[in-house]
């Protein structure tokens, strides 16, 4: 499965890359610069994906206690904070030459960095010794409450004065149909590897675990 779904985005990738840079036409205000776009959004809507994974799979572990659910939300909560940062990285690339800065403290721009600072904290703890045998449930804890930010960012741009466009918008964002089927292309290129992502490292923490296993009764040594 693994395997196919990493196929699967490889081929979906390429036939993005062709979408981005033959198909869709140069924006007419922005010009090539706002080609970034089809890998920004892309990587957003798929971080809101892996928080919305680890809200899920933390309710499952707080109900059911099993271990499977706490390494499936630490997975995605690496995914969403890797996805987020370079949402964020390409947003300000894109904005220098928009904006004319590489940084404003837009409400869509600011509840993303504090989405990111959240979710990076949760990284923090969860490979940190602080909480022991309790550890779990105190991430999935956090990882309950620290969604409560993602509708924020979803919704910033739409309800309060921001200058961050809104895909959604009246106009549908004033994209042209070419436009959308690039962005829808990225897309599921980048939900490919997503899944692909996440099923290798959920098998690597449970391979992980498995191994602490064995050492701490001795089947092997450390």
């Amino acid at each position: 499965m693994m395997q196919f779904f990493a196929l699967a985005a490889a081929a979906c990738a390429i036939l993005a890359q062709w979408a981005i840079w033959f198909y869709a036409p140069v924006e007419a205000s922005m010009g090539v610069v706002q080609k970034i776009f089809y890998t920004h959004l892309p990587m957003a809507w798929w971080s809101f994906v892996s928080f919305f994974v680890v809200f899920v799979a933390s309710i499952l572990y707080l109900a059911r206690r099993r271990a499977k659910y706490a390494r499936i939300a630490g997975a995605a909560c690496e995914i969403g904070v890797l996805f987020s940062g370079l949402a964020l990285a390409t947003g300000m690339c894109w904005a220098r030459p928009i904006w004319n800065v590489w940084w404003t403290w837009d409400p869509r721009l600011t509840t993303t960095l504090v989405m990111w600072f959240v979710y990076a904290a949760y990284l923090l703890l969860r490979a940190s010794d602080v909480g022991g045998g309790r550890k779990d449930a105190v991430l999935a804890v956090l990882g309950v409450v620290a969604f409560l930010d993602v509708p924020l960012v979803f919704v910033s741009a739409r309800y309060w004065r921001s200058i961050h466009p809104a895909v959604f918008g009246p106009q549908g964002g004033g994209m042209e149909p070419e436009m959308w089927r690039a962005m829808i292309a990225n897309l599921v290129a980048m939900g490919f590897l997503w899944l692909a992502i996440l099923l290798v490292r959920v098998r690597q923490l449970a391979s992980g675990a498995t191994l602490s296993a064995l050492v701490r009764h001795g089947a092997i040594r450390d």
